[in-house]
């Protein structure tokens, strides 16, 4: 595991370890108001030095932005926070994206602490030291890349999830199995959402390690975003739109998993009993997003906005086998176009 990844009881006494080698000037925390109401409390007992302030934040990927950047840092500011100070991210993965960029910029820089309280950020968005805002609806536009000085992982923060978000994580999960582990995505299939702590960690050690080979998404990072071409720019276009009902990052990343399965199988070698096995798991558990076909080159437009985008090309992760990824995949737009028609006729 990447040295600064810690489950359960060996996590806690990491974390006071780090405060108390730290000489931290100050110490807060950083939440929503859901985490405050549920996962406050169990934090602190475990923790038993001194927190200098709490900052609440509203909940929810709308509010990941520079506004609520702007009362974070204010809060830092009124809180007489400096380099030397420490920020504990205790939430979901809106938590930890924005708090890590907002302790990343902040005074050029001080240390921080992700505590994921979803499986979402346990098995992804707390891991890796990406950091950041969403830029209008366009997801994680502005950010960097910096380390956590540690992540806790405590399982007991998914019993205050509702059975929703819960299911969000679990896109993640396979996506996991899906790029790099055909082992865990069997696991993961024969189980579905009978998960414990050993399939967290497995899920965790695929990301730290894929992390691990390259911190800065220059090559094999890149591994990670399958699911999210597609999937960002469904989830972005349901964020503007707000006639639309709300969709979870993960349930957007589970439709762009099978559209981009289905380009796989056209474009990278993707076998077809392959494609149908994925179609099968993924829509076991999550519910097909109903498109009208005139949003589709919607979508396309907003997919030129990816940040993994070069020189002008969309750049795609593909499958050639369960288990095998292969990065800066060229699709042309007439097989985006087939891909959400076999989305929407399965």
């Amino acid at each position: 595991m990447q040295k600064n990844v810690y489950f359960e009881t060996l996590g806690t006494a990491s974390l006071n370890q780090l405060v108390q080698n730290g000489n931290y000037s100050k110490i807060i925390v950083l939440v929503d108001e859901n985490t405050h109401e549920k996962c406050l409390d169990k934090f602190m007992e475990r923790t038993p030095f001194t927190i200098d302030g709490i900052i609440t934040i509203k909940p929810g990927e709308e509010h990941k932005n520079i506004t609520t950047c702007n009362m974070v840092w204010q809060s830092l500011a009124d809180f007489g926070c400096d380099r030397k100070s420490l920020l504990i991210n205790l939430g979901g993965g809106v938590v930890t994206d924005l708090g890590g960029f907002t302790a990343s910029t902040f005074k050029r820089g001080m240390d921080f602490v992700n505590v994921p309280t979803t499986l979402l950020s346990m098995v992804d968005a707390a891991i890796g030291g990406k950091t950041g805002i969403d830029f209008g609806v366009l997801k994680n536009q502005i950010g960097t890349i910096t380390q956590p000085k540690l992540v806790l992982i405590l399982q007991t923060f998914l019993e205050t999830l509702e059975k929703r978000q819960f299911v969000s994580g679990y896109a993640e999960m396979l996506k996991h199995g899906l790029i790099a582990k055909h082992a865990h995505w069997e696991t993961l299939k024969q189980k579905q959402l009978e998960i414990d702590a050993d399939d967290i960690e497995a899920s965790s050690q695929v990301k730290v390690g894929i992390v691990e080979q390259d911190p800065y998404e220059m090559g094999v990072r890149k591994k990670l975003n399958f699911g999210h071409t597609l999937g960002h720019a469904i989830e972005s276009y349901y964020l503007e739109h707000l006639t639309k009902p709300t969709l979870l990052h993960g349930e957007a990343i589970a439709a762009g998993m099978i559209l981009e399965g289905y380009l796989s199988h056209k474009v990278s070698g993707l076998s077809k009993v392959s494609l149908d096995e994925i179609n099968k798991v993924v829509s076991a558990h999550f519910d097909k997003i109903d498109f009208e076909k005139d949003e589709i080159p919607i979508f396309i437009d907003l997919m030129k906005h990816d940040k993994k985008n070069t020189h002008g090309n969309i750049n795609f992760v593909l499958l050639r086998e369960i288990g095998n990824a292969v990065i800066d995949c060229k699709v042309s737009e007439k097989e985006i176009q087939e891909a959400f028609s076999y989305y929407m006729d399965r």
